[in-house]
Formats: structure tokens, sequence, C-alpha cells
């Protein structure tokens, strides 16, 4: 099918009967027969340059060229590509067809002719071919229009072209060179390459092989760096294009071009530097590839870990630590974009490298006298800015500073030092001289104002990073006492309790001022109790320590006016109130606790906090990383206008997609929750599974009666006891029992609790045997299955056996009547010796003789008949010895199986 004839059957589909045309039809079909037919060279052009103005401006004529025109203008490229003034305006014309007319807003749903005219182009191969060969033409606007035709056939049919391509010869070689032509085609050859290397790994092989880095970075160099325009934006994308998820590529760069090209576009001249928004762009997009370089590859690629490793190293050995700070902390003029960038770069760059974090912690800024540690200028961005996407980044620093670091956190927290009571109570900003931990502390101990609460609130998630899976850390910041905000008012109270307070505070403050809501400040103090608290029970001891803790605790859990979250995040500390608890006091110990909860909550009403918390935003929405998407123009210009103070609508006070909320409840925290939920519900379970009293009651029977001897007493006293135990166990059972079934009532769903069955002790137990259970249930079914067959074969042999037998008795019946013949013809023999001489033959001879060939028929069919027995025997003794194995009666199935007859008895003195 022609492409006229393809188009037609589509317009037809859309819009009706096809011969229903208006005037553009008739009109674009005039000037097709024009310049298929006329004789004069000049009509010819005239008529391609009318219909070229036409399709340009009416989508009515872009409908009836595709129907009708792209057979006559390719038979022009094709036939007549000496006359360049014709090729120039049949490649005009096709750009103007594909090209969409931006009007006034048309409904969704109109047909599109540009997109159908590209659609239908783009499937056939042979026109790319013939587009591509134009590329080698002197012609400027010949190439400049062929690169637009490929340009509009890539945007709306990315994959289609892409293999077509793939499969032409030289074809992506042909548009490499057009990167050294003039700037107009250049740009557009650029623009080109940035679609044809999306998601296409084998055109960014041979686009890297042709030397694609040294012209990006060349173009780039040209065009100004980061002071460049679109051209630049387009070439970081290509680069982007090429990087990302390739470890292969970014091997390639690292060892031929190099890093510095990249990191020279963050360089910036200090507080005379200016950043426009195309600066901005070009900063944010550099850096966005430096992110692409720091993830190493894709997930699957083998060479990704060693190639991050790598990279990291290298990036910071070209001073990249230096240009990112510059960017994030010492230039308070950047863009927010800029800075949330830069900071989240620096933080991806010390996750897991332990040289990059001992770079990062030993870095200072500044000038002398006036010099910092760069994590205090960090942290004093935490609990300074006015903008929350700032934050967000800087947090980041920190936890990715912390993760697995336990010589950072140690000192880290070696700095917290309280200070004295006058500065405690300094205004935020005269925070410069402090050391690190002084900073935070505080940022901890402020007043409990509306702004301050929110400080606490940034203060508590650093120090969240800085004792998570850190038991040192975590017993040395419990010891910290901060005095009391009225000095008249009390003696100092610790760290802990004070954090504890500000979750009732939070409370308050959500009530006078539900419009704002604080929506995360409450469940970010507890994520840091959460942490705090896990695996650490001199923690929990001290926690227990203020009974009005646990109360307020068992109260927020219960409230229903509180989020879902708040709730469940409550509940986990309750928990770990349970499972870390090491009291023997009574009641601080575990089993009084668990009691409380089951007073004041009620177990199933508890396990359901679980359940609900895993259905919040928070939980639910949780992910490791998000994929890469390419940073397009029109994202890159989105994202540089970013204001400097973030808003967002606070009208809902219960809402829990805060954006600062969704970036630290990331998947490793929601995880550990998930663990800490199993191991409570274990916990709750040996509690009730255990004894509740210590009380002593002798009862009568153990007493000695009058006049019992000592042997009877003992044995006696034997049987009571023994049926004592056996009363407590089964007691035992049943009480762990009951507090399973209230825990698997509040635990199932998303909580993912795996409870028990039976008792406490034999949970282990019961869940091994259970799980060893399902092959041999496997098993028997296979063997079941296998049962059947061999039971089929069995009764197949069983009717050939039976077919068998029956021709043997056939047989014995004709050898017995063969004996009796020979018999009687025994005693006619004898009857005749006792009578008269006769002159008949000699009678024993023709006896001997004929007995002699019975013998032989018979020995004969006896023989055959005996190999197929034998035959049949053996398979028969197989079968009985499987369907014995398989809990058969065998003998019970071959019951009355030749009992009718019996074989003869193989009598050789009869026979003789």
């Amino acid at each position: 099918m022609n492409l006229a004839s393809r188009y037609k059957g589509v317009v037809g589909f859309v819009f009706g009967n096809e011969n229903s045309g208006s005037s553009e039809d008739s009109y674009i079909e005039s000037l097709l027969d024009r310049i298929s037919n006329s004789v004069l060279a000049e009509d010819r052009k005239t008529a391609i340059t009318e219909l070229q103005s036409i399709v340009a401006e009416s989508q009515a004529a872009q409908l009836a060229f595709g129907a009708m025109g792209f057979p006559v203008l390719m038979g022009i490229l094709k036939g007549e590509q000496n006359d360049v003034e014709m090729v120039r305006g049949a490649l005009e014309t096709l750009v103007s067809a594909l090209t969409p007319i931006d009007h006034a807003k048309r409904p969704t749903n109109e047909v599109q002719p540009a997109l159908m005219n590209t659609d239908l182009l783009s499937r056939e191969p042979e026109s790319i071919s013939l587009l591509l060969s134009f590329l080698s033409e002197e012609d400027f606007y010949v190439r400049y229009y062929t690169l637009q035709i490929l340009t509009a056939l890539l945007t709306n049919s990315q994959n289609r072209l892409q293999e077509a391509i793939l499969s032409i010869p030289q074809g992506i070689t042909r548009l490499m060179d057009m990167l050294m032509d003039r700037e107009v085609i250049r740009n557009e050859a650029l623009l080109l390459l940035t679609y044809l290397t999306r998601e296409a790994e084998e055109i960014q092989k041979i686009v890297v092989f042709e030397g694609v880095f040294e012209k990006i970075f060349s173009i780039i160099k040209e065009e100004g760096g980061s002071e460049g325009g679109a051209v630049v934006q387009d070439c970081l994308e290509l680069l982007k294009n090429l990087l990302c998820s390739n470890a292969s590529n970014q091997v390639l760069l690292r060892e031929t071009i190099g890093f510095d090209p990249l990191i020279s576009l963050l360089k910036i001249r200090g507080s005379t530097d200016r950043f426009t928004q195309h600066k901005t762009i070009k900063i944010i997009s550099a850096l966005e590839t430096i992110g692409l370089l720091m993830m190493g590859g894709s997930e699957v690629d083998p060479q990704k870990d060693s190639n991050k490793i790598t990279n990291k190293t290298i990036l910071v050995q070209k001073k990249l630590l230096d240009h990112l700070l510059m960017l994030s902390v010492e230039s308070p003029w950047a863009p927010i974009a800029v800075r949330c960038s830069a900071l989240k770069c620096i933080g991806d760059l010390v996750a897991g490298n332990q040289n990059n974090l001992d770079a990062l912690s030993s870095k200072v800024l500044g000038e002398e006298p006036q010099i910092e540690p760069a994590l205090n200028s960090i942290l004093r961005i935490i609990l300074r800015t006015s903008s929350m996407q700032e934050f967000i980044a800087a947090d980041h620093v920190f936890k990715n500073f912390c993760e697995k670091n336990m010589d950072g956190q140690s000192l880290l927290a070696s700095t917290l030092i309280p200070q004295p009571l006058s500065m405690t109570h300094a205004p935020l900003e005269e925070d410069v001289n402090m050391s690190f931990g002084s900073m935070l502390l505080h940022g901890l101990a402020l007043s409990e104002s509306n702004g301050d609460l929110e400080t606490c609130c940034r203060a508590a998630s650093v120090l969240t990073h800085i004792l998570k899976d850190n038991t040192q850390c975590k017993e040395r910041v419990l010891q910290i006492e901060l005095e009391a905000p009225v000095p008249s008012f009390g003696a100092p109270e610790l760290l802990l309790h004070r954090i504890v307070r500000y979750l009732a505070v939070a409370s308050s403050m959500k009530e006078k001022d539900g419009t704002r809501g604080y929506s995360y400040v409450q469940p970010i103090i507890l994520k840091l109790l959460i942490t705090w608290l896990a695996d650490c029970p001199s923690a929990v001891q001290c926690f227990l320590d203020s009974r009005p803790h646990l109360t307020y605790l068992l109260e927020l859990v219960s409230n229903t006016s509180s989020t879902v979250c708040v709730r469940g995040l409550a509940a986990i500390i309750l928990g770990e109130c349970v499972i870390y608890n090491k009291s023997s006091e009574r009641g601080k110990d575990c089993v009084s606790i668990a009691d409380s909860i089951r007073q004041k909550v009620g177990l199933t009403s508890y396990f359901l906090k679980f359940d609900e918390m895993h259905r919040s935003f928070l939980f639910s929405s949780a992910k490791p990383t998000e994929p890469h998407k390419p940073l397009t123009r029109s994202a890159a210009a989105s994202m540089a206008g970013v204001a400097d103070v973030a808003e967002y609508d606070f009208s809902d006070p219960k809402t829990e997609d805060h954006p600062i909320l969704t970036s630290i409840f990331d998947s490793l925290f929601v995880n550990f929750v998930k663990s800490l939920e199993v191991h409570i519900g274990e916990n709750i379970i040996d509690d009730y599974s255990l004894p509740k009293t210590d009380v002593v009651v002798v009862p009568a029977e153990a007493e000695q009666m009058d006049g019992e001897s000592d042997k009877d007493y003992i044995k006696r006293l034997k049987a009571f006891m023994e049926k004592q135990c056996s009363e407590i166990q089964k007691l035992l059972g049943q009480n762990a029992t009951l507090a399973e079934d209230l825990t698997r009532a509040g635990g199932s769903g998303n909580s993912q609790t795996k409870l028990r069955e039976g008792s406490g002790s034999d949970q282990v137990l019961a869940e091994t045997l259970r799980r060893d259970l399902q092959e041999p249930l496997q098993q028997i079914e296979m063997l079941k299955a296998e049962k059947a067959k061999f039971e089929s074969e069995a009764s197949m042999y069983q009717n050939s056996a039976g077919k068998l037998e029956s021709d043997l008795k056939s047989l014995s019946d004709a050898y017995n009547s063969l004996e009796q013949t020979n018999h009687d013809l025994e005693k006619q023999v004898e009857a005749l010796k006792n009578g008269e001489t006769s002159t008949d033959p000699d009678v024993e001879a023709i006896k001997a003789k004929a007995q002699e060939e019975a013998q032989k028929e018979t020995e004969a069919e006896l023989n055959d008949l005996l190999v197929c027995l034998g035959q049949e025997q053996n398979k028969v003794e197989k079968l009985s010895s499987r369907l014995s194995e398989l809990g058969e009666d065998v003998d019970k199935l071959l019951e009355g199986i030749g009992d009718e007859m019996g074989l003869p008895e193989d009598d050789d003195e009869e026979e003789d």
C-alpha cells in the first residue's frame, strides 16, 4: 500500500466519505497536478511555492496534502535531485506539512493533521534513507530543511525513526558531521541528536564512538559556557542522555576528555557574578549531569559500584567540593534552585565514600579570622533558612554524612556541649562563634514560640542522623542537661525530656493555629525518639522515669484528632518501651507497660494503629530513589524560577503530604519501622505467655497429712506437681493464643506483622514445621498423580495378563487332550499285547513317533509362552514394588487372578 492510499484510508475513517472534500482539497489537487504535469519549469516552481504557503497556514490544507501530496513530492526528491530549487521547495513544503499550526486552543480530541503526516512519513524506511542522503548536499537550505524534517519526525515518532536510522549505513555519521557545519545547521543537528539519543543505547554507542564528547564541549566553549544560551542547554541535555545509566560511557568520558570541562561550568567569581535565568539553568543542568556521574550507571550494571567510587574520588580531586560549597553556602545571592541542587550534590558526593566524608568534615569556609567548619555553615542553613527546599537539601547532606559513618557521628556528638544560660537564650543570629554541637543544642533549647518550635524541629532532624544506629552517641547525648527556660522555676532538665515536651507543645500550637497545622513537627520529633530509643535500654529507662511521658503517649495514640501517622509513630515508641525494657522495677518493667497499653488503648486498637499508619501517605509513598528524568528546556526554566520562600498549602491541618515529611520519611526509615512492628508483636505475645504475679500460695494438697509416711507424701506431692505443671502450661498456651488473636486482629493487612501460632515458646518451631511441611505436601501431590498413572498402567497390564492366561488355558486344554489320546492309545496297545498277534503296523513305533511330534510342537509353544510370561512377570513385579511404596495392597489387587485354573505340573515321570 502506497502513501496516498494509506492516508486516504485514515482520513476516510476519521472524517467519513473522502469524496466530500472542501475547497482546500480541490486547490491542493490542482497545485499537485501543476507540479506533476506542467511543461514549464517556472509554472512548477510557482505551484510548489503556493503549495508550501497554504500548507503552512491551514490545517485543512495539511490534511488534504497528506491524502494526496506525499507521492508527488517524494517523486521530486527521488528523480529531480539535480534541480536544487525544486528539491528545496519540496523539502520546505514537507516541513510545513509536519509542523503543527498554533491557532486558538482546540479541543483535545481533534485530529492533528501534522501528527498524522508525521506518522505516515515515518512508516516508510526508504523515505528516511532518502532524507539522510540530502545531508551531504552542498546547498545550505537543503541541509537545513532536511534536519528540520528529521527533527519533526523524531519528535512525534521517536522509536520508529531511531530504528530506521540504525538500519541505514552511515546514517548517524552524517548527522554527526552536521555538528561541524554552519551555526544554524549545527544547532538543528544538535537538537536532533538530543532527541535521537534518548533511551537508545545502540545510537548512544555510535555517537560516542564518533567523538561526540569532544564536539559537545567544543560547542559549549564556543557559546560561552554557563553564560551561553539555549545551545549550551541542548549540549548538556545531550551529554546527560549519553551518561544516564551508562557506566561504559562514563568511563570513556573520564578517560578521554575528563571531568574538568564539566566542573568549569560551576565556577563563579564571587559576589560580582550575576545569576541570570540562562546561567541558572546551565548550572542546574551541569549539577544534574554531575549527579549522574555519582550514580555510577544502571542498577543492573556490574560496573556501577566501582565506577561510582572512581567518579566520586576524581570529582573531589578536581576540587568539585569547593565549587559546590561556593554555590550552596558561600553565595547567598545565588538563586534558591542553585543552592538546593548544589547541597544535594554535596550529600551524594560524600554518601558511602570515606575519603570524601573526611574531606567534608575537615573543610573550612571563610577567611581569617572569620572561618568556620563547612558542616557548621550547613547546619546554620538548616536552622535559619526560610526556604523549605533549602532545609530539605541541607538535611540531605547530614543524612548522608552520618549514614554508616560512626566516626563522623561520634565527632559531631562530641561537640554537643550546652552553652551557659546567657548564651542559651541569645538570639539565633549570635551562633557564629559556637561549635557545631552548641549551635545544635541552641536550636533544640529555644523558647516554645511559633518560629522557635520549627527551628527545634529542624534541629531534631539533624540529631536523628547523629544518633542513628550508634549506641555510643545515644548514651552520650542521654546525659546532656539543658537549663530550664526560666531559671527560677526549677533545675535543668535532660535533653530527652525537653524533646518529649515539644510533642505536647506542638499539639497546643496546632490547636491555636489550625491553618498552619505544624503537620511536620510532631512526626519529626517522634522519628527522633524512635531512633533514640531503638536498642538503647538506658534511653528507654530515662524516658520512663517521667511518668507523664508515658501517659501523654498513651493519650496521643488514642487521640482521634491526631493524624494517622502521628498515632502510629507514637504506638511504635510504646512498643519500644516493651521490647527494649530491661527494668525490673515494678510499674516500669515491660509487663507493666504492656498492661498499660492493654488498659488504656486496648490491644486490638493498638495494633490497628500500625495498619492505619501503613495506609497513610507517608508510608505508602516512600520510595528509595526516583528514576532520572531528562531536564528539558522548559523543566529547567521552571526549576530556575523557584521562589526563595517556598509556599505550601496548610489549609488542611491534617495534611500528611508535606514536602519535608515526604523527604525525611524515606524507605529506610519505613522499613525500619516495619521491622520494629514484627518485634513488638512477638514480645507482647511473650509477655502475655508469662505469669503475672510473684505471690506464692501453698495449696492445702501440698501439706503432709497426719500419719502419712514420707514416701507416700513424696509420691503424692510429685503427682500433684505434675498436674499443676500441666494446668499451667495449658493456661499459658491459652493466654498466648488470646494475645496472638488480638495482635492478628489489629495487625492484619499491610502491617506485615508475622505473629506466631500455638504457645509463645513454640512459635519458632511451629513456623519452621509449617514451612518444612509445604515441600512434603507438594511431593505427596506429585506422588498421588504418579500413583494414578501407575494404577492405570497396572490395570492395562492386568488385562494383558488375563489375555495371556486365557491363551495359556487354551494351550493347556490342548495339551491335556493330547495326553488323554496318548493314554487311550497305550491302553489299546496293552490290549493287543494280551490278545492275538496282529499283522497291523508296529503300534509302539507309531505311538512313539506321534508322541515325539506332539512333544516337539507342545514344547515350542510352551517356550514362546514362557518367554512372554517371564517378561510380563518382571513388569508385574516392578509395578507391585512401586504400588507397595505408594501404600497399595498388591495382594488385594492381584486377588482372583489365575485362580480359575492352574498350570499343569511338569511331571517328567508321567510323560515317560
